[in-house]
């Protein structure tokens, strides 16, 4: 593990990284493809069908005859609408994350999340699973944030939250994560949790790897002392 960090502040991802989603989002999915007369796939196979957002899951899930541009945009439009009905089920806070996350905020350390979910899926997550944590901003995908690993939404965090950009970890568990760190000059810190391994994280080039979330906070403390 790379100690020689300094860390002022982290963006965190949000589905596997804060939110175990994959249950979640593959039965939101599979409920809409049953819908459009298709195969449901298995709930493993969501980890790599997931990630990039909500599009490019319906193009994975979709059967090669059917990924006109008419059938993903009924995809979509089918699938959201399921979601906005369901999105706070089959969800689990990772072991770990509240505690991590409310010793940052006694801490006083700057945190922010950075989702490749749609931005209002995002900010409802945030605000239902973690009511009392203060995130000093929450974006997800829209018209004006591209999804990771375009670096302009980390690029606004870093704004916002007026830090030096090669002081920002972002933490998240998918080499587009780790690809947005690097595009961005952020410490990019993989966590073994989530829904990608750890040789994807690594081919990414994480900087460091964490198993549980208290070794985030150990990498903040060390640091600070």
């Amino acid at each position: 593990m790379d100690s020689n960090l300094d860390i002022s502040g982290l963006i965190f991802d949000l589905d596997g990284t804060l939110l175990n989603t994959l249950l979640s989002i593959a039965n939101s999915f599979n409920r809409t493809l049953e819908q459009l007369g298709h195969p449901p796939h298995p709930v493993a196979a969501y980890r790599y069908f997931i990630g990039d957002g909500a599009r490019q899951c319906a193009i994975r899930c979709l059967p090669e005859t059917a990924t006109s541009g008419t059938e993903i945009e009924k995809t979509l439009d089918l699938q959201r609408a399921d979601y906005r009905e369901n999105w706070q089920n089959d969800v689990a806070i990772y072991p770990g994350i509240g505690e991590l996350l409310a010793q940052l905020n006694q801490l006083s350390v700057p945190i922010a999340v950075l989702s490749n979910k749609d931005h209002s899926f995002t900010q409802q997550c945030i605000g239902h699973f973690f009511p009392n944590i203060d995130f000093g901003i929450v974006l997800g995908y829209s018209f004006d944030i591209p999804h990771k690993p375009n670096p302009i939404g980390a690029l606004a965090i870093a704004r916002r939250l007026n830090l030096r950009q090669s002081t920002i970890a972002l933490v998240g568990d998918t080499a587009m994560d780790m690809q947005t760190a690097a595009a961005c000059n952020m410490i990019s810190i993989g966590v073994l949790w989530g829904f990608r391994d750890q040789a994807e994280l690594l081919a990414a080039g994480a900087r460091v790897l964490v198993s549980m979330p208290h070794e985030i906070m150990s990498l903040v403390v060390d640091q600070r002392q």
